[in-house]
């Protein structure tokens, strides 16, 4: 799989301006996503996690009862690409209905 270019910091913040909730940590996008139940933080997890294996492209979770705390970097190419701006805005679309359309990695 050829290595995806890293996005420059202009690039990331003007898209990080259009996600709700995303903030930049380093070379990753990172956020907290809140649910009103550990049932329900698990659900979200598990449509993540079908969408991430569409993706071919696996976030960082952390899940902390009713918080899951997310981090996205293509470690592949070293930082922020593309694929983690397109997995951010797939993972909120999943709060709520309807599944998102991912595009493959190899696109």
């Amino acid at each position: 799989m050829p290595q995806l270019p890293l996005l420059s910091d202009i690039e990331i913040q003007r898209e990080l301006n259009t996600l709700e909730g995303w903030s930049r940590r380093g070379g990753a996008l990172v956020k907290v996503y809140e649910f009103p139940t550990f049932a329900e933080a698990i659900a979200w997890v598990n449509r993540v996690a079908a969408a991430a294996e569409a993706a071919g492209h696996h976030p960082d979770l952390d899940i902390r009862f009713r918080q899951v705390n997310v981090s996205l970097s293509t470690h592949d190419s070293g930082g922020i690409t593309a694929l983690d701006l397109s997995l951010a805005r797939a993972m909120d679309l999943l709060i709520g209905p309807g599944e998102p359309d991912i595009p493959d990695r190899g696109a």
